[in-house]
């Protein structure tokens, strides 16, 4: 069962959703973290008529059938009705070489082109304004329909005529037909060949970004699937990285887990950048660095928070947006996200580690030098300060703090990779300084957050509880392969957290109750860790199954429920698609052995 059965489209500076029927159903514009005039995957509530949506409807409806064009970020939807008449609809988002630049509007493509016979469709085009409070004022021209009442005004300019749209009536689609859906501003060009040439050129631009991926041999798709989900979720304009597309999914049914993902987690994004490098697309790390390297420079000595807008805002106040209902009503619907008040250490280390490759690769165009380094090892020494306090910690817990093993290893992890990168720079008194002190902290965190009696690590220090973190102490190098408390950590993980082929992220009573889903990302944590210690069939039957939950475009969202296989949370979750990078690239066999 999968209920998320939604494509993403976009160019790193906007993006949409798109369901099975080509309705887009949730599009926020101008930006990422805008207004979504597409809104109604939260079910918005204007004065009874259905509302937040682009859609296209076919008369007598057979079947339609979803795929990507191969290698790209554009979706085609095929549509046949009862008597044979067939077509398709087109969705991307512009993205190519222009004037010696990147061009990327926030601007959705739509070509409806007939394939056989003589379909009759209705478009219908209903944007909402302010998270679903009312349907957008609508302006006509010759040509075009602008929809004001939003951030930045709508204009879909079309060689549809405008009348029959704004009538909502059914015609025969006898040839095709373009709609360019962006800002309020003149196309030029006619819409069918400026649509056409926007299309070519946004496949040449994916297909060469595709090609120079360093895939693995096995699972190519779902690795290159991936790739590209992630650098949609990327905002070029900062570098900031989104956690998902959307906000207020809830993470189980009627849950209240309901949170906005539209933001940039420090975490999240090291995550992201780690995987992308892994591929060779560096593109990436080298935006981010840019973002990071201006919040340390915003923050001067401020508190570095978990979580960022992508524009840098660094105040996310929470509001619920009362005229959405909700996905499948199960409200409420939260904008902005009181994470950005918390203490989470782990920051430290997940700022420093997204850098760390920059330092090293000689391919880049600007590798990072000493005045970066320089500003790196101010994280480092609130990771110092701060590795053994309290905080809430990776899962954000809101009503309690405790010292977190995981914050603990990330502040060990930022100090270890500052003696590294200062080796690298042949500064060694900093080298030995920042050895020397992670060298004390990995003996600390060993005392405090060992127990023996479960024969595992533990989730805070001196406490008896296990969360799914504690597998990544193999991924951060914090504990070698053949080091019998990283197995016996496993272990016990596996007793208390596992569900089924999944995982928890812990089994304790937070703020909303005992958690009812298997958060993914755990899932893939899990077989890194048996990857790391030798048991790969074990970790390539896991890998397998989480595979198989993908939907059918291969997307997967941000938890699972362990007893249906059906997809909950944010969508598409950042942290589960980096999954099935990680584990394509580590159990994959090698290219050489291949042939």
């Amino acid at each position: 069962m999968n209920n998320l059965a939604l494509g993403l489209i976009g160019n790193s500076r906007t993006n949409a959703l798109i369901d099975k029927n080509a309705s887009i159903v949730w599009w926020c514009y101008p930006y990422f973290d805008s207004d979504p005039i597409c809104s109604r995957l939260l079910t918005p509530e204007v004065k009874d008529r259905e509302a937040g949506f682009i859609d296209v409807i076919c008369d007598n409806l057979k079947q339609s059938d979803q795929k990507y064009e191969r290698n790209t970020a554009i979706l085609s939807t095929h549509f046949e009705d009862h008597n044979g008449n067939r077509f398709e609809v087109i969705d991307f988002a512009p993205r190519f070489q222009m004037h010696g630049r990147l061009f990327a509007p926030s601007m959705l493509v739509r070509i409806i082109r007939r394939i056989a016979g003589r379909p009759r469709i209705t478009i219908r085009i209903r944007p909402t304004v302010n998270y679903g409070t009312e349907q957008a004022e609508v302006r006509a021209g010759a040509h075009h329909i602008t929809y004001m009442g939003s951030l930045q005004a709508m204009r879909m300019t079309t060689d549809a005529p405008v009348s029959t749209i704004l009538a909502e009536q059914p015609f025969y689609l006898n040839d095709t037909i373009t709609l360019l859906m962006g800002s309020d501003q003149t196309v030029d060009g006619a819409p069918r060949e400026v649509g056409r040439s926007f299309l070519e050129r946004t496949q040449r631009y994916w297909y060469a970004w595709v090609r120079n991926l360093a895939i693995p041999f096995e699972w190519q798709e779902a690795t290159i699937r991936a790739a590209i989900t992630l650098r949609l979720n990327t905002f070029d304009d900062t570098g900031a990285i989104i956690a998902a597309v959307t906000t207020s999914i809830p993470e189980a049914p009627d849950s209240g887990r309901n949170w906005d993902y539209r933001y940039c987690w420090l975490r999240d994004a090291y995550f992201v950048v780690s995987a992308l490098n892994a591929l060779g697309a560096t593109g990436t790390m080298q935006r981010y660095l840019d973002y990071i390297l201006n919040i340390i420079a915003d923050t001067r000595d401020a508190p570095i928070q978990p979580v960022y807008g992508i524009h840098r805002d660094a105040v996310l106040e929470e509001r619920e947006a009362v005229c959405l209902s909700g996905y499948r009503k199960m409200g409420p619907v939260r904008v902005g996200n009181l994470a950005y008040l918390q203490i989470q250490n782990d920051v430290f280390g997940s700022a420093v580690l997204a850098s760390t490759h920059a330092f090293f690769d000689g391919r880049l165009e600007r590798p990072a030098d000493t005045h970066i380094y320089n500003d790196l090892e101010r994280l480092g020494e609130l990771a110092i300060r701060n590795y053994n306090m309290p905080d809430a910690g990776i899962w954000e817990l809101r009503g309690t703090k405790r010292v977190h093993t995981f914050s603990s290893v990330m502040c060990w992890a930022a100090c270890d990779r500052l003696g590294t990168i200062a080796r690298q720079l042949g500064l060694d008194e900093r080298a030995r300084y920042w050895i020397d002190n992670a060298r004390e902290m990995h003996a600390e965190i060993c005392r405090r957050a060992w127990n023996p009696e479960l024969n595992s690590f533990v989730s805070t220090f001196g406490g008896d509880r296990l969360d799914a973190s504690l597998l990544l102490m193999g991924e951060l190098r914090f504990l070698e392969p053949d080091d019998p408390r990283f197995a016996g950590t496993i272990a016990a993980v596996e007793k208390f957290l596992r569900r089924g082929n999944y995982l928890l992220r812990y089994d304790e009573q937070d703020d909303f109750g005992m958690p009812e889903t298997a958060f993914v990302v755990c899932t893939f944590w899990w077989i890194l860790a048996l990857t790391y210690i030798g048991e790969t069939d074990r970790a390539r039957e896991l890998f397998e199954n989480i595979l198989s939950k993908r939907n059918h475009l291969g997307l997967l969202s941000e938890d699972v429920d362990p007893l249906t296989g059906e997809l909950w949370g944010n969508f598409p979750q950042t942290y589960s698609m980096v999954g099935i990078v990680q584990c394509a690239i580590r159990l994959s066999i090698p290219w050489h052995d291949a042939f």
